[in-house]
């Protein structure tokens, strides 16, 4: 069957990604066989895209040890997280990460007309940024240095890879450096850069992409370049690009946005470990689009479709959202999966030691303390433990 390739782009692409692989360990049915992750993020320490990449490992082991067939109806981990490229990621020049953009740009060695035009198109703290955790809400900073990208081993294996039905995926924040500046290039990349390998199929193949538009906020640091009260107005700056460059010019077949009004306030870390949200509705939501874009945009559309979510009038409290708040639709995809893992998970970590020896189905097919105590299921407890962890952080984030 065919593949839908995602890309995460920065630390939002790397959130996302959680979200749906929590999901799909549920038995979220999302249509489709093998979901292929591909991040992009210069920040390859950042505490985000390890933790994500930690979980689909996870759930790549587990799954490479379940069967299914006719006769098995085991609805959890059914659809495959394939691994094309290493580590789930498409590496950057490693001088990204040793230099400031004036070094990687070369500035010393221009000629004085050059220097002169490049202090105009960037300041001198952009021109003295360093790189080595993204960045830093600066797109146009992010849409040079990305341009690399395309011509990494990595792409080429994802390119050569490419089939006939492959659709394609790309989850971004609009406010930030990284996600804002790579959706476009990324987009370019795929519908007209003639060099890569199986152009053909990929410039004609269904592409659809979500744009998270600002959610939350960070604190005030006057040593930090990142200021969420500039997260509005670089929006509206990347909007009418958007409406001009990628959905005014038909090259996306559909483009989901996301936003909210009530916005957490996180410590303002510009990058590595430190920097790992906790889980927001606003990044599950977003993971619902990629699950609503494999069930439903088949076929290349012109104009773009344009969606946008929306939860009803909430009963139980602006900050508060339960299952019942989403449409019919949605809450029928989700809620019998989420529970049925909630479950599985709650009686794992309170009853399985005390019963597992007395119950037939582990009697029946000789499931002893050594299957228990195995790597196998010391998988499925790890990753439980995170799906735990999972959703008490969407429970304790604004909105809860």
């Amino acid at each position: 069957m065919s593949k839908v390739y995602v890309f995460g782009i920065g630390g939002t692409g790397s959130r996302v990604l959680r979200s749906l692989t929590m999901l799909l360990a549920s038995g979220v049915d999302c249509g489709n066989d093998t979901i292929v992750p591909i991040i992009i993020d210069p920040d390859a320490s950042g505490g985000d895209l390890t933790r994500t990449v930690s979980l689909m490992r996870c759930y790549s082991d587990i799954r490479k040890q379940l069967v299914f067939d006719g006769t098995s109806q085991n609805e959890y981990f059914k659809t495959e997280i394939d691994q094309v490229v290493p580590g789930f990621q498409l590496p950057l020049d490693n001088k990204v990460q040793t230099l400031k953009f004036q070094d990687y740009m070369g500035v010393s060695s221009m000629t004085s007309n050059n220097q002169c035009l490049m202090s105009m198109l960037f300041s001198d703290k952009n021109l003295n940024a360093d790189m080595n955790v993204g960045f830093k809400g600066n797109p146009n900073i992010g849409s040079v240095v990305l341009n690399q990208f395309s011509q990494s081993q990595e792409f080429i294996a994802f390119a050569n890879n490419f089939q006939q039905g492959d659709r394609i995926f790309i989850i971004s924040s609009i406010f930030g450096g990284t996600g804002a500046s790579g959706f476009p290039l990324l987009l370019k990349t795929l519908r007209s850069n003639k060099n890569i390998p199986n152009f053909a199929l990929i410039n004609n193949a269904v592409i659809g992409g979500i744009t998270v538009l600002p959610y939350f906020n960070v604190k005030q640091d006057n040593s930090s370049e990142i200021d969420s009260t500039t997260f509005i107005s670089k929006t509206k700056s990347a909007l009418a690009y958007y409406d001009k460059n990628i959905s005014g010019n038909n090259s996306i077949d559909a483009l989901y946005y996301v936003a909210d009004d009530i916005n957490n306030t996180y410590d303002n870390h510009e990058g590595g470990l430190h920097q790992k949200n906790n889980a927001h509705l606003v990044e599950f939501i977003s993971a619902l689009a990629i699950i609503d874009f494999i069930n439903n945009i088949n076929n290349r559309t012109n104009p773009t479709i344009h969606k946008e979510f929306g939860i009803k009038d909430l009963q139980n409290g602006a900050n508060d959202v339960i299952l019942s708040d989403f449409a019919k639709g949605t809450e029928a995809i989700i809620k019998d999966s989420l529970i049925s893992m909630f479950l599985f998970t709650k009686y794992n970590k309170n009853c399985l030691e005390k019963q597992y020896e007395h119950q037939p189905w582990a009697i029946d097919r000789k499931l002893d303390r050594a299957f228990f105590r195995g790597s196998f299921y010391k998988n499925i407890e790890m990753f439980q433990n995170d799906f735990f962890t999972w959703l008490e952080e969407l429970s304790s984030n604004k909105r809860k």
